[in-house]
């Protein structure tokens, strides 16, 4: 039978299940990887587990997003990280070495392996032939204790691409047009699989870009073959011997399929406030803008800054743009400074900012409040940038470089100059110090975990209860993401691995009372419900998301649909998500209604639907799970630590000569 790539890459690491698309499957993990600001919960998760040192073949730990250090929280956070990798046996990125998904794909990604990270743009290594997933925090934790990763087997969605791009348009305008035409729910239960002649003008970093934002699409992951492209980037960061090729089998079949001519596209842009709010950049030529910002893990290339450095050299920036360089990595701000970029960026009056995360997660450059910021990131949920009245717009770095010097939005196709080529360096420079490699087990075992005030251990979850009564504390739209549940920036982000501070902040973006009315006035805990839209939880995978309103109380949250790592999470920490059997129900009920389902373990076993009566009797609604009979004892135990702590035995401790 002939197999397309995704379900080779599959096969050869399935440990349960098949690859009928819907059924449960588990995957074997080769490696991975870890962000800073879920890898602080992640640690105390290992340390909850019992996990005396990772079982997976590679795991790295990235400092990326927490580097703004206004105070000593970020570094006391840092200097609990790398006792956590010397504990555990974990490789250490270093602050300023860069954002998690560029320096893991020139530094460890191997084609056809597998990769789980904490956030929720992992899925970019499958630029390189991986099959990498996003996951919460404690999803990568299970897989460093050598669990498999257990998932539905999504639909395989074939994406040919012919022709070649033409001038002025690059790989985010692949990935935009795919959004203009989908939305961010379009992928939800697929994995993308790009094929066709078309790749033979995409490099490696190219499909970086366009891997990365599948996410914003719910993809479950995208994949692209490893062929010259991909031997020409291991080749160029020393790590040729590492290439393998990998590519469907000829004349398989996929569960859906679309074709995208790259020769008939145009620069695109997405508007405020969604990656889905796609149109073309002439459709908005004009605009004022106050920011351009280029550089993050969505366009985290050379080429990416090398293109916005030669459109404006021996030009200036408009007076109004605030011109934000933000490096994706050390390798790359190394290879701009060796080549002369960077001095042409600085020239022209960019702001030059350390390799890593920053504006994107809302760590510094923060745009100014209601003004328009043109920015080369993947997301532009409202408040995300770190200003709450925020209009960004995302988009490739030629649009915005071009509208650094027009100061309005502007197709760059309009600039009067020649489109620049650039060819990426044959050789990035060496820089391996900032990567620092595990402890040999023995010393390793020695070492004790760095913990500050802010570093608490993980509050105790309890069992979900036999019957669940419960008021509607909350009742949300569609497409509530993660950053409206726990939203990030400097003032949040460095509490992210204190449970009971940062609950402080839950649904603040939505309802700031939340937190005030589900302590019941600060005295005991009461359980409630939530009620959401279509879409609840997109975005990033933040598992504090889940985990903050889970201490608060939050038992089971209704909503019309999920996205795909917000649902897992709720399940891994004992939230029970149900939908919505008749949309409609949602319109019925109000904050304030009591939710009841009574029976809870023999409803959720005796079948996909269950009854729920609301008003003390008076109504009834029909709800609906897609647990698997793994997943309800998970939720039973109250979560996946308290499901897993009994099945892992501590190791012996072992004498060290």
């Amino acid at each position: 039978m002939a197999l397309n790539l995704t379900q080779k890459l599959v096969q050869s690491h399935l440990a349960e299940g098949d690859l009928t698309p819907g059924g449960e499957i588990a995957l074997r993990i080769d490696q991975t990887l870890l962000q800073d600001v879920l890898g602080g919960l992640v640690m105390l998760e290992l340390e909850a587990m019992g996990v005396e040192r990772v079982k997976v073949g590679l795991a790295a730990q990235y400092i990326d997003h927490n580097l703004v250090q206004n105070d000593q929280l970020n570094a006391d956070e840092h200097m609990f990280l790398r006792s956590a990798c010397r504990r555990f046996g974990v490789w250490y990125s270093r602050p300023g070495n860069g954002i998690s998904h560029p320096v893991h794909m020139q530094s460890f990604g191997k084609p056809g392996q597998t990769l789980v990270g904490s956030d929720s743009h992992t899925p970019a290594a499958g630029s390189l032939g991986m099959l990498a997933f996003g996951a919460g925090g404690v999803e990568v934790a299970l897989a460093m204790a050598g669990e498999p990763l257990q998932l539905r087997m999504p639909r395989v969605w074939g994406v040919k691409l012919t022709g070649s791009l033409p001038d002025w348009v690059s790989a985010k305008d692949v990935i935009l047009t795919l959004l203009g035409r989908h939305g961010v729910e379009g992928g939800f239960g697929r994995i993308i699989e790009y094929y066709g002649p078309g790749l033979e003008g995409l490099t490696a970093m190219d499909r970086h870009v366009i891997a990365n934002m599948g996410a914003e699409m719910g993809a479950t992951t995208s994949v692209f073959p490893s062929d010259a492209s991909t031997k020409a980037f291991l080749d160029g960061v020393g790590r040729g011997g590492d290439w393998t090729p990998l590519a469907a089998d000829a004349g398989c079949a996929y569960d859906d399929h679309e074709e995208i001519d790259l020769s008939s596209l145009v620069p695109m842009i997405a508007k405020p406030s969604s990656p889905g709010n796609v149109v073309p950049v002439s459709e908005v030529a004009g605009t004022e803008i106050y920011q351009a910002y280029i550089g993050s893990s969505a366009n985290p290339g050379f080429r990416d800054f090398a293109v916005a450095a030669a459109i404006v050299k021996g030009r200036t920036a408009h007076d109004r743009v605030s011109f934000d360089i933000n490096p994706s990595t050390r390798v790359v701000l190394e290879s701009l400074i060796r080549d002369g970029q960077l001095s042409d960026l600085i020239h022209a009056g960019a702001r030059v900012h350390q390799a890593g995360c920053n504006g994107c997660i809302g760590m510094g450059q923060a745009p100014a409040s209601g003004r328009n910021s043109l920015r080369t990131v993947p997301r532009n949920f409202p408040g995300r940038s770190g200003t709450r009245e925020d209009s960004v717009f995302l988009c490739s770095p030629e649009t915005a470089a071009a509208s650094a010097l027009t100061g309005i939005i502007t197709d760059p196709r309009t600039l009067d100059m020649p489109y620049p080529r650039i060819v990426p360096p044959a050789m990035v420079p060496a820089n391996t110090t900032v990567l620092v490699a595990p402890l040999a087990e023995a010393e390793a075992r020695a070492v004790r975990l760095e913990k500050s005030e802010n570093i608490t251990t993980l509050p105790d979850l309890g069992k979900l209860g036999p019957d669940i009564r419960v008021p509607v504390m909350l009742k949300t739209g569609d497409d509530i993401s993660t950053d409206d549940i726990m939203p990030a920036g400097t003032r949040v982000m460095p509490y992210w691995s204190n449970i009971p501070k940062t609950s402080e902040f839950t649904f603040e973006p939505i309802d700031d009372t939340y937190p005030k009315r589900a302590k019941q006035g600060g005295k005991e805990r009461a359980g409630h419900a939530i009620v959401g839209g279509l879409n609840y939880g997109q975005g990033s995978s933040r598992e504090n998301a889940a985990l903050a309103p889970r201490y608060l109380g939050l038992e089971v949250v209704l909503a019309k649909s999920f996205a795909r790592i917000h649902w897992q999470n709720l399940v891994n920490f004992g939230v029970l998500p149900l939908t919505f059997q008749d949309l409609a129900d949602y319109d019925r009920l109000e904050m304030g209604d009591t939710v009841e389902i009574t029976g809870v373990a023999d409803a959720l076993a005796a079948g996909r639907e269950i009854t729920a009566t609301v008003r003390g009797g008076k109504a009834t609604i029909r709800l609906r799970h897609d647990l698997s009979p793994r997943q309800i004892e998970i939720l039973l135990a109250g979560g996946v630590i308290n499901w897993l702590r009994g099945r892992i035995q501590p190791e012996p401790a072992r004498t060290v000569a």
